[in-house]
C-alpha cells in the first residue's frame, strides 16, 4: 500500500504545480491556500520536490519566523533526498543564515558542490564566483574557478537545448 499513496503523492503533486501555473488560479488567495495545503500535504508524504518548492515559498514568503524556519527545515529535509534546487536553496540558507540557521560558511560550500555537481547552474556560478575572488573561505584558485564556470555554462547550455527540444515535441 505504501506504493500506492506514494503514487497518489506524484499525482497530486504534479496537478497541483501544473494548477498553480494557470492564470484562474494565482488571482485568488483561496485558492492559492488550497495549493498551499496541496503542497504541503505532499511534503509532509516525504515528496522531495514538493518539501523542495513549499519550503521555498515558506522560506521566501512567509510572514513570521516560525512560517520561515519551517520553509528552511523543509527546504533542508529536501537538500538531504537530492533535489538539487534545494541544494543550491541549503548553501544560500547557510551562506546568509535564516532564522534558527546560523551561517555556515563550510556546510554552504558543501551544498552548493553538491547542487552544482547534481545539475544547477546557479550553485556552478556561485562557486565560480567564490574561486574567483576568493569567498566562502575558499582560495582564490582561477583554474577551479573555471572549472565551475565551465560547468555552469555547459548545465546553462543543456537547459536551454531541453527547453528547446520540450517546445519542439509540443508544437
Amino acid at each position: 500500500m505504501p506504493q500506492a499513496s506514494s503514487l497518489f503523492t506524484r499525482f497530486e503533486f504534479r496537478l497541483a504545480t501544473q494548477i498553480c501555473y494557470t492564470r484562474w488560479m494565482t488571482r485568488s488567495p483561496g485558492k492559492q491556500r488550497l495549493m498551499l495545503r496541496w503542497f504541503k500535504r505532499c511534503a509532509d508524504a516525504g515528496h522531495a520536490p514538493a518539501r523542495s518548492l513549499y519550503g521555498r515559498v515558506l522560506l521566501h514568503r512567509g510572514i513570521s519566523a516560525r512560517e520561515k524556519s519551517t520553509g528552511a527545515r523543509y527546504v533542508l529535509q529536501a537538500a538531504q533526498q537530492g533535489d538539487c534546487h534545494a541544494q543550491f536553496q541549503a548553501g544560500r540558507i547557510y551562506e546568509l543564515g535564516c532564522s534558527q540557521y546560523q551561517p555556515n560558511i563550510q556546510h554552504a560550500v558543501t551544498w552548493y558542490a553538491r547542487a552544482g555537481e547534481n545539475g544547477h547552474c546557479e550553485a556552478a556560478e556561485r562557486l565560480a564566483a567564490a574561486y574567483r575572488v576568493g569567498e566562502l573561505g575558499l582560495p582564490n584558485d582561477p583554474l577551479r574557478a573555471e572549472e565551475w564556470q565551465q560547468r555552469a555554462q555547459y548545465l546553462a547550455e543543456d537547459v536551454e537545448s531541453g527547453q528547446l527540444q520540450t517546445a519542439l515535441v509540443a508544437h
